[in-house]
């Protein structure tokens, strides 16, 4: 019983040392094994290595087209934007007498560095005078921010310009201001309006910022014209001549008082001597005070320092122009007027915007660098009434 026992156990245990290492090798061998001992076709094996053929192919097919495909979709966007634009800009430079600068910008790229200009131009043909608005430019060219101004000028008459507003702080200047200039028909063809831009500086040299010439005999003037028009860079020569003159405005409203201080000039003609600046009030038109700085020989930068108080009431401030002139002696040995600067409720531009300051900000000086303007110019705005003749005794 006890060998049958052990001959069982012994028996027994055989399967199991057996089993372990069965166990170990068993499992990466089992597909094999099972593909082995199936009996499969010899046609099964040919149409799984056709399958796995024809797989392959379609992939690669599937690979050279969207390869194809991404080539063309690249190139028919520039071919068809070149297109675009040729065809653009053919039509509108065909159809258009007058084209607008929206169209020409994407031909030539003026835009991005001058900036534009929006202009009407009205001539009246009875009163031969052409009327220009100054409606407002846009995308003017400057380092950061600028305080934009225009001045606007006929060919034909020297010494006349209209000079707007200072718009602080803009690259985009809404002008919306009007002005007039006498040119007979006969002048038309050889006449050239200038519109300069300029960056204002109250201490420096203003900076220009672009320019607009336009010929007024190529213009249709018989309607009323008003389009955008391209700046061009600034002119090489040097618009102002006459030079230019530095003061300070204080009024002081409880007192009354004006205070005027003459600073300094430059830019002079070299030909001048003895310079110095006459200040004159005037009072509805007609000559109130006046009174004058010391001469400054041989210089075309005359400093001078010198204040001068007047009494002036509030309720007259709507009734006075103030105006300074630069005299000096001539090759001709005689003292003429060099240049005027007029200040006042009729002044217009800087002068203009001097004046607001100094009202605006009462007990403080306010200085500022003036363009001097043609003498002629200044006292066609005055419009100075003759003084009342005066009776003489009789002998």
């Amino acid at each position: 019983m006890q060998a049958d026992r052990s001959m069982k156990m012994g028996h027994a245990s055989t399967p199991l040392s057996t089993s372990a290492p069965l166990d170990a090798t068993a499992g990466p061998s089992l597909i094999p094994d099972l593909i082995t001992r199936i009996p499969w076709p010899r046609w099964t094996l040919f149409i799984a290595i056709l399958a796995a053929g024809v797989l392959l192919v379609s992939c690669l097919l599937c690979v050279i087209c969207c390869c194809c495909h991404r080539h063309r979709h690249r190139k028919q966007p520039k071919d068809k934007e070149t297109v675009g634009l040729g065809s653009a800009c053919n039509s509108t430079t065909t159809h258009l007498v007058q084209p607008d600068v929206d169209c020409l910008e994407p031909c030539s790229g003026g835009d991005q560095q001058w900036g534009r200009l929006l202009l009407s131009l009205e001539y009246d043909f009875g009163s031969q005078e052409i009327r220009v608005g100054l409606r407002q430019a846009g995308n003017l060219k400057a380092e950061g921010t600028a305080d934009p101004y225009a001045w606007v000028s006929v060919s034909t008459q020297a010494g006349r310009r209209h000079e707007t507003k200072v718009h602080r702080g803009t690259l985009s200047p809404m002008f919306e201001e009007t002005c007039c200039f006498l040119v007979p028909p006969a002048e038309l063809p050889k006449a050239t309006l200038k519109v300069q831009l300029w960056d204002f500086k109250r201490f420096s040299e203003h900076e220009p910022l672009g320019e607009l010439q336009l010929p007024l005999g190529t213009m249709d003037l018989q309607h009323v014209l008003e389009s955008w028009y391209q700046l061009g860079p600034p002119g090489t020569t040097e618009p102002e001549q006459m030079g230019e003159l530095c003061f300070s405005l204080r009024y002081v409203p409880s007192s009354g008082s004006l205070t005027v201080v003459v600073l300094e000039a430059r830019g002079l003609n070299p030909g001048l001597a003895e310079a110095y600046v006459k200040i004159q009030l005037m009072l509805n038109q007609r000559k109130w005070k006046k009174n004058k700085t010391s001469s400054k020989k041989g210089t075309t930068t005359p400093y001078f320092n010198e204040a001068f108080v007047f009494l002036v009431p509030v309720s007259q401030l709507q009734s006075v122009d103030l105006v300074l002139a630069v005299w000096a002696r001539g090759l001709q040995l005689r003292t003429e007027p060099v240049g005027k600067v007029l200040l006042g409720p009729r002044a217009s531009g800087q002068p203009l915007q001097h004046w607001a300051d100094m009202l605006a900000h009462a007990w403080r000086p306010i200085a500022q660098w003036h363009h001097l303007q043609s003498p002629r110019e200044v006292d066609r705005v005055l419009a100075l009434q003759p003084r009342l003749p005066l009776l003489r005794p009789r002998s």
